[in-house]
């Protein structure tokens, strides 16, 4: 597959107004602030096609109500508890006369275990998501559903507003036992808030009431919402990594089945979503919410082949994570998911003679899908216990699929104990890729363009399976393609990498930020799609070195006032000090009196109570309140710490220049598991350093942080904790310069991540190349945010005229720029 295709998506005339509007370029006698000098003499990395791809997870209503196209809501009553809290069989459907949710030996089939019972007169109407359900005038919608009625009834089926009728009503006459009934209906109004009822003359029993639009991506039947999976589309990924996330390693390891007591909060296993939809079964979402398995893994295999990805399923390894954190110690069910691994490389990849294969011939796919690569396991926290396991997945695989690359993981951070014993481990195992996950500050994706350069070019490759910098701003944006600069430079290492999350529904979010927003008549990229898009599509096939003059660092001492804080804990603090390096006390409080030195900035209930300061809401999240001055610098903290109730620990505030912007030390975090330091920089949070380890309730610790400069240490009852030291530029000008071989282009790709225009002198190092360059440009204020109406960060493209073995570039401020300069 090409992965240099170049998209235009204006015509000449706006190409033209689109040039105007660019900067013009300096003169090459004018003064520069900075410089590139490309080497194409030298030998650069190998890009593969597949570096670049997505991530997808049933998160933020990404599947049902989001990708896969019905538009009717707990279509087979089998909402639940299990699923969530507020759940009932009935949940979205409201009910006029005589109806009940039942679940006994009348059912469609054994997996499908609820199903309606109708009394004569009776109707149920579904709300469907979001607002409603969303009709195009003209457009034709597919109703089906499962009916038994022994003594024959007839079914109105209606689509409505609260303005009236949104089509032709239809009646289906149906009798005798469980069968599939259909109608069609063409819209005669748009609208977003349609309802979909259906009313019986006589007592019927109804099942997998079901609406799909016939506009489906690429006329699918029963397939997948067109405008989104045309946006996934035209990302040109190289891989789809699917199902989850923490979808797959968390829940119950056990099937689907009366042995197992119908467990309904299991990890994601890829044969309950196959086969005849009314047949698969359905389970509860780790995000706190239903997942019907209408999109499954014959469908993601279909999708990632309809989108020229490479497909690439995860499977759990019986080490449960995101929280969870526990070991499955029973051989049988690990070598029941072995071979269940093994079965579903079969499916993917067997004649259809074979017994997997044949099944995904019957589904309408005798070909193979051309499975190349399984992970096992996602995020797991227990290392150990983890990579026991993957080596029996590994074993097994290797024995019969010898081609198959199998993918481990080093946790769900970027640092830590963890992380360094998971990539150890990964080392000695021989693994050959590991999936790094890691969701961090703007600052930090700017700090550290060079992650990966001093990776062990001998050991295991990475896989970028998940990463962002928490915020859909335009800043966010710019800060991963500076990022992806490095990761480019870096393509001998990493092999693959995907944003994440990829989808979110606005009404459901349980994570935020997301590559794709939609509702249920809308959809639109984020700025960080914008950037996706624009490296996808312009990747290249080999990294030409370069380097580049860099920004004059100007970079204090870490200063700012101090501050304490709790999440979802009840804790008290006393005998505060802050004194500086000399010996002078700045701040002095053994809360003898009041707390009036003390400014509240979150949540939560603080007060003096007997000579301490308290916070006593233990349900409420990120209580910070803060003393002294934004300007302290060098100087000792020391406070008292007793945990009264609640999840986790303390938050010792130092560096607070303001509610966005700080250090804090997180003893007894993650539901008490384990203790760092955080860097906040504009409300995103990095972690510096962690270690192991929970906080007592009722015992009191002493904790000091010493502040030098750049250089934390940090002391728990009396011992030495941990330090670091934050002195890594924040460089906001990145480039990164490759070469399409099919066309002889060099894709020269600039990052301009501050508010300065960058006057740029590029020298490529004797190359000739043609005049004319096609330029495209993303540049947006820092604060821009793309919604459903206002798209700020689009691309622009247009033609730069100057080019030549050496000329001058000015970058927009807060800017991502692509020239393509032909080489003669």
């Amino acid at each position: 597959m090409s992965r240099t295709r170049w998209r235009l998506g204006l015509s000449v005339t706006a190409l033209l107004a689109a040039s105007a509007l660019l900067p013009p370029p300096a003169h090459a006698e004018a003064v520069t602030d900075y410089a590139i000098t490309v080497d194409p003499s030298a030998e650069g990395a190998a890009i593969d096609d597949s570096m670049y791809g997505v991530f997808y997870e049933d998160i933020n209503r990404a599947a049902d109500g989001g990708l896969y196209a019905e538009l009717v809501q707990n279509r087979s009553f089998e909402y639940t508890t299990a699923d969530n809290a507020s759940y009932t069989p009935l949940t979205s459907w409201t009910v006029d006369g005589p109806a009940e949710a039942v679940n006994d030996a009348g059912r469609l089939n054994e997996r499908n275990r609820t199903y309606l019972s109708l009394g004569a007169g009776s109707s149920v109407t579904n709300a469907g998501y979001n607002t409603g359900v969303r009709v195009e005038k003209g457009e034709r919608y597919d109703f089906s559903v499962w009916v038994r009625a022994e003594g024959g009834t007839t079914l109105t089926v209606t689509l409505r507003d609260a303005a009236g009728t949104l089509a032709k009503v239809r009646q289906v006459a149906a009798e005798g036992e469980w069968r599939k009934y259909t109608a069609t209906f063409t819209a005669t109004r748009t609208s977003n808030r349609g309802r979909l009822a259906v009313a019986t003359t006589a007592p019927a029993a109804l099942d997998m009431v079901s609406l799909f639009p016939r506009d489906t991506y690429k006329g699918q039947p029963g397939g997948l919402r067109r405008d989104l999976a045309e946006k996934i589309e035209a990302l040109n990924p190289g891989f789809l990594r699917f199902p989850g996330g923490c979808l797959v390693n968390t829940g119950s390891m056990e099937d689907y089945s009366e042995e197992s007591g119908w467990q309904r909060e299991r990890s994601y296993q890829w044969k309950d979503t196959i086969g005849p939809v009314e047949e698969r079964a359905t389970n509860a979402n780790f995000w706190g919410y239903n997942q019907s398995y209408g999109l499954g893994y014959y469908e993601y295999f279909r999708f990632a082949e309809d989108i020229g990805a490479m497909p690439l399923p995860v499977v759990p390894a019986l080490v449960t994570g995101c929280g969870q954190n526990k070991a499955t110690d029973d051989d049988a069910l690990l070598k029941r998911h072995i071979q269940d691994t093994l079965d579903l490389i079969e499916f993917a990849n067997g004649p259809r003679t074979s017994e997997w294969g044949a099944k995904r011939a019957e589904m309408g796919h005798p070909r193979p899908f051309g499975l190349t690569h399984v992970g096992v396991g996602n995020e797991e926290n227990l290392p150990r216990e983890f990579m026991a396991r993957f080596k029996e997945f590994r074993t097994a695989i290797e024995a019969r699929y010898p081609d198959i690359t199998v993918v481990s993981n080093s946790g769900p951070d970027d640092t830590g104990a963890t992380f360094d014993t998971a990539w150890q481990l990964n080392r000695e195992a021989g693994v050959d890729l590991v999936d790094e996950h890691y969701y961090n500050s703007p600052q930090w994706f700017l700090q550290n363009n060079d992650r990966y350069d001093t990776y062990d070019r001998n050991g295991p490759k990475v896989f970028l399976g998940e990463y962002a910098s928490q915020g859909n701003a335009w800043r966010n944006a710019l800060s991963e393609a500076a990022f992806m600069t490095g990761l480019e430079r870096n393509a001998d290492i990493v092999k693959l990498a995907s944003y994440a999350p990829l989808l979110a529904n606005e009404d459901y979010v349980q994570w935020s930020p997301d590559m794709i927003w939609f509702n249920n008549h809308a959809s639109w990229n984020s700025a960080n799609y914008e950037v996706q898009k624009l490296f996808m599509n312009n990747t290249g096939d080999r990294v030409v070195p370069s380097r580049a003059t860099g920004t004059p660092a100007v970079s204090g001492p870490i200063a700012g006032a101090v501050g304490l804080s709790t999440w979802a804990t009840s804790a008290a603090y006393d005998d505060v000090e802050v004194t500086s390096a000399d010996g002078r006390t700045l701040l002095s409080d053994d809360f003898s009196g009041d707390a009036s030195r003390w400014t509240p900035t979150g949540a939560g209930s603080w007060s003096v109570r007997d000579g301490e300061y308290v916070q006593t809401d233990d349900a409420a999240e990120n209580t910070l309140v803060t003393a002294g001055d934004p300007a302290w610098q060098d100087y000792d903290l020391h406070v008292k710490a007793t945990k009264k109730s609640g999840k986790e620990g303390f938050l010792v505030a130092f560096g607070v220049k303001d509610t966005g912007n700080y250090y804090w030390w997180n003893l007894g975090g993650w539901n008490n598991t384990q203790s760092a330091v955080e860097q906040a920089s504009d409300g995103g949070k990095t972690t510096l350093l962690s270690k192991a380890g929970s906080i007592e309730t009722g015992r009191a610790y002493d904790i000091d942080v010493k502040v030098r400069g750049r250089q934390v240490t940090l002391y728990l009852d009396g011992q030495e904790w941990g330090s670091f030291t934050d002195d890594k530029p924040a460089e906001p000008f990145r480039q990164i310069v490759t070469e399409d071989e099919r066309t002889g282009e060099l894709i020269v790709k600039v990052v301009n991540a501050q508010d300065a225009a960058a006057r740029t002198a590029v020298d490529l190092g004797g190359a000739r190349v043609a005049s004319r360059a096609r330029v495209t440009t993303l540049a947006a204020d820092q604060d821009a945010v793309n919604t459903e109406t206002d798209t700020p960060v689009t691309p622009v493209t247009s033609t730069f005229s100057g080019a030549a073995g050496k000329f001058t570039y000015t970058f927009p401020a807060n800017s991502v720029t692509f020239l393509r300069i032909r080489q003669r």
